[in-house]
Order: structure tokens, then C-alpha cells, then sequence
């Protein structure tokens, strides 16, 4: 059972990289940058997290960026944070994989192919699709979806969503094609599918004209929303790097919120 075993102020050469517990993408120099010159002058407020495998055999699960930066203040200045603070847990492989991908998914930057790997990986060590889905505080719709088709996306694909290229709703358009398709003709479907023009990409109002639509409009009208449709409303409004998958669940959610095409 996945728990946080205890708070420990541990030594730096104790803790250890695991080749299946990673940051899920390239690290951000400028955020390890930033980090090395916040660290130094404010301290390491938020502890690395690791996994106790055995006993004293710590595994770095959450942290990545801050586990560099202590790499690289340590390189300059030689004694500096021999030890750091941690929050050490417990839990079988699966479960500390999930979490380790948790930590990551928590930034609100994170993509649907983050989730591909493990999410399969889970539905293959027999977690059950509830469970997937709470633990990720996602719908098990959401989860069964991946599950159906992340494993029938070919590397163009995933490449094309991990940039935002391509919304998760259009590849799954997709996919269920390939999946109608004669045995072996799967990928000709998907590239062709791929290699067609974009349709009018979906964009959100300016804050500002947002507001004064809420505040002008019917008072007595309704919206049946879920916390995802308000993620997404929020994603949108923030207005950086917003994925299309984002931008239809909010319009779909809020229509007053778009000019009618």
C-alpha cells in the first residue's frame, strides 16, 4: 500500500535514480537555473520525495528539477547541502511508478501522452480502471480511452499530441478509423489521417471580453459542468500553451464564451 513512511533529513549520496522512475520529459535549465539561485538564497522549502525500496535504498520519485539544481549548487560550492529533506514512502513498483507520474502530472503543463506509458501499465498489473482513475483524479472514461487507444498511436501521432499539434479528440477520430480498417492497413489510415490540413482551430476570448460576457448574459442560465470542463475553462483563460483537447472541452462546456462561427 502506497504511504509516506516519514520526514528525513537525509545524506545527498543515498539517494539513487531508478530507470523506470523519471521526470517524464527533458529537464528545464532555465527552471533548474531559477531554482539553484532560490534554493541558495531561500533553502530547499519542499522536500525531494523517494522510495525506501529496501531498507536504506532510497530511489528519487518527485523532484527532478530540484534534485539538479542541488546537483549544481553543489558543484560550486563543494559542503553546500550534503544532506536535504525528503519525504520518504512506501509501496509496491506499480504503485510507486503511478505516483512518480502523479507528482509529475500535477504541473498543469502536462500532456496526454505523459500518461500513455503508465497508465497501460497499471490496466496490464491489473489495476482496475476506478482505481486508475482516482488515483490520477481523472473519469474512468478518461482512463478507458487511453487504455482503448494510446497503444494504436504511432510515433508521428504521439508526437504531433505531445506538441499539441493534434488534440486527443482528433487522434481518437482517427484511431477509430484505423480500428474499421482491413487487418494491416492500420498505419496507412493513420498517416493519411495525419497528413490532412488541420480544421479552424478553436480559440478562447480575451479575459476581459470573458468577464463581460458573464456578467451580461441570462442569469438564469444553467451549466452541467465537471471539475475537467473547469480545468480546461481555466487552462484556456490562462491563455499559454493551451492544448486543442482544452480548448473543445471548455467550448463544448461554455459556448457563450466563443463567438458563434
Amino acid at each position: 500500500m502506497l504511504a509516506t513512511k516519514r520526514y528525513e533529513y537525509l545524506a545527498i549520496e543515498q539517494i539513487e535514480f531508478h530507470h523506470t522512475l523519471t521526470n517524464h520529459r527533458d529537464l528545464d535549465q532555465a527552471k533548474v537555473s531559477h531554482l539553484e539561485k532560490d534554493i541558495v538564497s531561500n533553502g530547499l522549502f519542499e522536500p525531494l520525495v523517494v522510495w525506501e525500496r529496501n531498507n536504506k535504498e532510497y530511489y528519487l520519485v518527485g523532484g527532478f528539477h530540484r534534485m539538479a539544481a542541488i546537483q549544481g549548487i553543489r558543484r560550486a560550492n563543494p559542503g553546500y547541502f550534503d544532506r536535504v529533506d525528503v519525504r520518504i514512502v512506501t509501496g509496491d513498483p506499480d504503485e510507486i511508478k503511478a505516483l512518480n507520474l502523479k507528482l509529475n502530472s500535477d504541473r498543469v503543463d502536462t500532456r496526454i501522452t505523459d500518461y500513455f506509458q503508465t497508465v497501460i501499465y497499471l490496466n496490464n498489473a491489473n489495476w482496475s480502471k476506478e482505481r486508475i482513475a482516482e488515483f490520477f483524479d481523472k473519469s474512468v472514461s478518461w482512463i478507458d480511452d487511453i487504455v482503448r487507444y494510446a497503444p494504436l498511436a504511432t510515433e508521428a501521432m504521439r508526437e504531433k499530441l505531445a506538441t499539441g499539434e493534434l488534440s486527443w479528440a482528433r487522434a481518437k477520430d482517427i484511431l477509430r478509423k484505423a480500428l474499421k480498417a482491413p487487418a494491416g492497413n492500420e498505419k496507412q489510415i493513420i498517416d493519411s489521417e495525419l497528413a490532412q490540413p488541420a480544421g479552424v482551430i478553436s480559440k478562447p476570448l480575451p479575459m476581459q471580453t470573458t468577464i463581460k460576457r458573464l456578467s451580461t448574459a441570462d442569469p438564469k442560465r444553467t451549466f452541467k459542468v465537471n471539475s475537467q470542463d473547469l480545468y480546461a475553462l481555466l487552462v484556456t483563460l490562462r491563455g499559454k500553451n493551451v492544448d486543442q483537447e482544452s480548448i473543445d472541452r471548455a467550448r463544448k462546456a461554455f459556448p457563450l464564451l466563443w463567438d458563434e462561427q
